[in-house]
């Protein structure tokens, strides 16, 4: 997941318009809670699915806190002076 979040940009769209990745978060969200859904059913033959949601949720939970740490700096950075520090692959 923490992949596919650097692939497509955390911080800002790689390659699409802003448009199409709002709607590749959504559809990422939608099927992700289509998953938990299944995967709480209680189907005892799912448990495999169950920890790749586990995994799945990590992974995001790492794109989040790259996310906010790039707040965080911007934040910083409005209050210095000529920051001419260019963003590396992440976005911060």
């Amino acid at each position: 997941m923490f992949g596919y979040l650097v692939g497509i940009g955390i911080n800002k769209p790689r390659g699409m318009s802003f448009k199409t990745w709002c709607y590749g978060y959504l559809g990422v969200s939608v099927v992700f809670d289509i998953l938990v859904v299944v995967a709480l059913t209680g189907w005892p033959q799912l448990t495999w699915l169950t920890d790749l949601l586990l995994g799945l949720s990590a992974g995001a939970a790492t794109g989040l806190a790259f996310h906010v740490a790039h707040h965080i700096q911007e934040g910083e950075g409005e209050h210095e002076q000529g920051n001419d520090k260019q963003p590396s692959m992440f976005g911060f």
